[in-house]
């Protein structure tokens, strides 16, 4: 694999200073931070390119022979090009951990065994509620909505320092993070560890505040976030979007989206988990003749055929048009429940009309002849 160039890597100039090459490490190094990325092997693979490309060019010796001679330059030389060639997260934190001290990270994290007890910022979540009408469930959908949140300040790259590096050591627990009190007791002295409540457990103070920030590496502002919502979601069901909640206090693990489902009334369709149900009102002579009608679906509404002698009660499924498993396979069924519309008021005519049918046998139910009462297992379904 070809190596790029370390200065784009940095996204500096051939003639940049020392101190240039050192800020555009900590943008780049804070950006791929493994803590704010976890799980993340491109970024990891980014964050080691960064250190190599610092290692180099923050020697002068190095920078020097990679200037004449490129990466052939410096292959040779001790740790110089080597982070690709089997250095390790903890020889990285380990030659550079003032660096990453001042980003309010602990240095070592997961990658040093817990060395450093310094805490590693970590942003709020937030909740925001989406309504999703019956189509979008059933397809799936992609939202946009603003957030009010914190965001990173990009004029101090999210260190909350006026100049980027304007950092001292915390005077009160001397860089530890935590300070130790011993309190006397009727039962003895008793000590206890707590965060530094002068730095906040970062181990670092700032000489120089951002003037945007005031220090705090954030401020509240409002981001339009991209949500991608899977087809078969449903009331109350919760979507995590990873790392787009608050950011972190000086650099850190930003915060996750939590994203609750609302699911808006559809003025037809009924759903049961994967189903759909319809309530089907037809009239005598269509219950008794059969008739073609049509029913709402999702995608419109669709014909079906209703057989001669159809009873109130009976069922009828049409396989595929529910809701599709979210994050699986299949989809459930549009299940319509057949109602026989009894008119309430009749004319003199349509009471001469019933009364002669009453007098057929063909309208006289017999024992045996009626089907059995399916209504009563849906029932549920339509109070």
């Amino acid at each position: 694999m070809t190596k790029r160039d370390y200065y784009e890597v940095l996204e500096i100039s051939k003639n940049a200073s020392q101190e240039e090459i050192k800020k555009a490490y900590r943008k780049q190094a804070l950006k791929y931070h493994p803590d704010k990325n976890p799980g993340d092997k491109t970024a990891e693979e980014k964050f080691k390119e960064a250190a190599e490309a610092y290692e180099v060019l923050s020697d002068s010796g190095k920078r020097s022979r990679y200037d004449q001679f490129g990466h052939a330059g410096v292959r040779g030389a001790a740790g110089g090009g080597g982070f690709g060639g089997g250095m390790t997260m903890d020889d990285i934190f380990s030659q550079f951990g003032d660096i990453f001290s001042d980003f309010g990270f602990g240095g070592f994290g997961d990658f040093g065994g817990g060395r450093s007890s310094r805490r590693v910022n970590k942003g709020s979540n937030l909740r925001v509620k989406v309504k999703l009408n019956l189509q979008e469930v059933a397809k799936g959908v992609e939202k946009k909505i603003k957030v009010n949140k914190y965001v990173p300040c990009e004029v101090c790259d999210g260190t909350g320092a006026r100049d980027g590096s304007a950092y001292s050591t915390c005077s009160t627990c001397r860089g530890a993070g935590q300070v130790t009190r011993v309190t006397n007791t009727f039962l003895g002295q008793m000590q206890t560890t707590q965060t530094c409540p002068e730095c906040g457990g970062e181990g670092k103070t700032i000489s120089e505040k951002c003037t945007k920030c005031h220090g705090e590496g954030i401020y509240k502002s409002q981001e339009v976030i991209s949500i991608n919502i899977p087809a078969g979601v449903g009331e109350g069901m919760q979507l995590n979007v990873s790392g787009k909640g608050n950011a972190a206090r000086r650099g850190g693990i930003n915060g996750d989206l939590i994203v609750m489902i609302e699911e808006e009334k559809h003025a037809d369709l009924m759903r049961d988990g994967n189903d759909l149900l319809y309530n089907l009102y037809i009239s005598i002579p269509q219950a008794a003749m059969g008739s073609p009608v049509e029913v709402p679906t999702i995608d419109g509404k669709v014909k079906i055929k209703i057989d001669p002698g159809t009873q109130p009660g009976k069922i009828l499924r049409l396989r595929g048009k529910g809701i599709p498993e979210v994050n699986g396979y299949g989809k459930g069924d549009l299940l319509v429940n057949i109602n026989v519309w009894i008119p309430k008021d009749l004319t003199k005519e349509e009471q001469k009309i019933l009364n002669k049918l009453e007098e057929s046998d063909n309208f006289k139910p017999s024992p045996g002849q009626s089907e059995k009462n399916i209504f009563e297992k849906m029932k549920n379904y339509f109070e």
